[in-house]
């Protein structure tokens, strides 16, 4: 009994004591506000919204295994004799880098796990920001109001391309080295400072001697900072702007429903986050990547067979391989078009094409309007149409990068192959797109034919006639929801040929854009009813979260 009596005592203490604290940073902060808040936001509820998620999660992973990396890791190039327990290359002569890589993967308990672990999160890491991304494009919810998280969201791909490629750089085993030469080629092709540049970051001249201890720098801490702190913008912008759903009974463009933060939201993104972390652990203990014991250190005189990046910087290289050799002299700079179009004014294209795009869609639009229910692909056909071919040119880049390996597998000749991926990268995203474009015109039709005849029960009946027709069902309720409450813009009026030409080109890519539509034959009250759910929330009404 005293012992009982005397833990009362301590509970009831503590209990007291956490509660004056909270007494005390209340009267101070808004705790009390902001987390009655935040436990009321409400979370979207479908599985295309845990992109983000799974990116927030393997991030994390980075982090953790990363941190356990740096306690055994050394960036330095000075040069040792490997004494490991990896007999092959016992004797050698190697850089500290490459030794405590082999010391991590060799002679640290759970090293090889771990170091495993972190280069599968990097690629989960990346592919699920750019899968991310898409949904984004695909689903129009970059528009206002979520320009900037947008623009943050594009910045977060740029540098996790970035950090990935610093992280693979670091073993200084003979692919990473091959990289680096390619990347000391590519800087090297920048006119005029491309010299400087390269003899500034290598220290010297190729192979140099800083390099390493610079990438370590950017790779562990610059990078990693910028992440963090765009990371928690981003999630800040998320939940003050409200996440974008899909049209269904209920959602318009006025609130946001969806699950509670807690305990809802809070239990799946845990789940969540365990299943990211066990399926990264299982990758990492049955898939092996990265073996650098196989390829050996870096010696600059030699290159690695097969050797290929990472796929996000896969293009890259593609892109490096089909673009012929073309150089020329002006005013005593060589330029090195071969090297420089594909590798610095490619990507530098790519990222501002995606910087600017909602830009240049609200401008084609003219629209002002704020936007929280998510575009379904197939009601924007030529924005998909897009989309599509870039991803079937990022594909076609990503294949080329990989040509010689191609050739040799299926035992064709790899200048033929090169030739069939110039001609597919130029007339495939072409394809892709007018193909993509029909078939989004194709479904619009089809759903046109269920909003008028009903869906196909497959129950066939005779009328009074003799005549054979299938029976059909009315739409339910759901899909006759999503099937109305749709937003499609209308082409801005063509001005005339008197009009400024940047009104007339307006006019037309407009007309590219939004000429091309399936409307559904609606009455004037459910048109009323349409306008009212995709009103604007700023012209009129309240956001609210339910």
């Amino acid at each position: 009994m005293p012992m009982r009596r005397h833990k009362a005592r301590a509970e009831a203490k503590a209990r007291q004591a956490a509660f004056q604290a909270y007494l005390v940073m209340d009267r101070r902060v808004p705790v009390s506000e902001l987390a009655g808040q935040l436990l009321r936001k409400a979370f979207p509820d479908h599985w295309s919204f845990l992109l983000g998620e799974i990116a927030l999660y393997s991030f994390v992973l980075l982090v953790l295994t990363g941190s356990y990396l740096t306690l055994y890791f050394d960036p330095s190039l000075a040069q040792v004799t490997y004494t490991g327990s990896y007999k092959p290359l016992q004797g050698l002569l190697v850089s500290k880098a490459f030794d405590t890589t082999l010391q991590l993967s060799f002679d640290v308990r759970g090293g090889l796990l771990i170091r495993q672990m972190h280069h599968w999160a990097a690629l989960v890491f990346v592919a699920a920001i750019g899968v991310h991304m898409l949904r984004v494009f695909f689903t129009g919810a970059f528009r206002r109001p979520r320009e900037l998280n947008w623009a943050i969201g594009v910045t977060l791909f740029l540098l996790a391309i970035l950090e990935g490629f610093c992280g693979y750089s670091l073993p200084d085993d003979l692919l990473s080295g091959t990289g680096l030469r390619t990347a000391n080629t590519i800087v090297m092709s920048i006119p005029v400072v491309g010299t400087y540049l390269a003899f500034f970051a290598w220290g010297g001249s190729y192979p140099g001697t800083m390099l390493s201890q610079r990438l370590y720098i950017v790779h562990v801490l610059f990078v990693p900072g910028l992440l963090i702190g765009l990371i928690t913008v981003h999630l800040l912008m998320v939940v003050y702007l409200k996440h974008t759903q899909w049209a269904a009974p209920g959602k318009t463009n006025r609130n946001a429903v969806g699950q509670p933060m807690y305990p809802a939201f809070t239990a799946r993104s845990a789940g969540l986050s365990l299943m990211v972390f066990g399926v990264t652990a299982l990758l990492a203990a049955a898939i092996q990547i990265n073996p650098v014991w196989n390829y050996g250190p870096y010696v600059p005189d030699r290159v690695s067979t097969n050797a290929q990046p990472d796929w996000y910087v896969g293009f890259l290289e593609g892109a490096l391989r089909l673009m012929p050799g073309i150089e020329t002299n002006i005013a005593g700079h060589t330029f090195m078009w071969n090297v420089l179009l594909p590798t610095v004014v490619l990507p530098a294209l790519l990222f501002a094409v995606l910087y600017l795009y909602p830009v240049f869609e609200r401008w084609v639009t003219g629209d002002l309007v704020e936007h929280h229910l998510c575009d379904r692909p197939r009601d924007r056909p030529v924005r998909t149409g897009l989309g599509v071919a870039g991803i079937v040119c990022y594909a076609l880049l990503l294949m080329a990068g990989g040509n010689d390996v191609t050739a040799y597998v299926f035992k064709v000749p790899v200048n033929a192959l090169t030739w069939t991926l110039r001609i597919a990268v130029i007339i495939g995203p072409v394809i892709a797109y007018l193909l993509t474009r029909r078939i989004c015109l194709a479904l619009q039709l089809h759903e046109r034919d269920l909003y008028r005849e009903g869906e196909e029960t497959g129950m066939v009946r005779q009328d009074l006639a003799g005549g054979m027709g299938e029976r059909r069902a009315g739409l339910d309720r759901k899909l006759r929801y999503r099937l109305l409450v749709r937003e499609l813009p209308r082409p801005i009026a063509d001005p005339g040929p008197q009009a400024p030409l940047r009104h007339r080109l307006r006019a037309s890519l407009s007309s590219w854009y939004y000429r091309d539509r399936v409307q559904l034959p609606t009455t004037a009250e459910e048109r009323l009813q349409i306008e009212g759910r995709t009103a604007d929330p700023v012209a009129g009404g309240v956001d609210s979260e339910e």
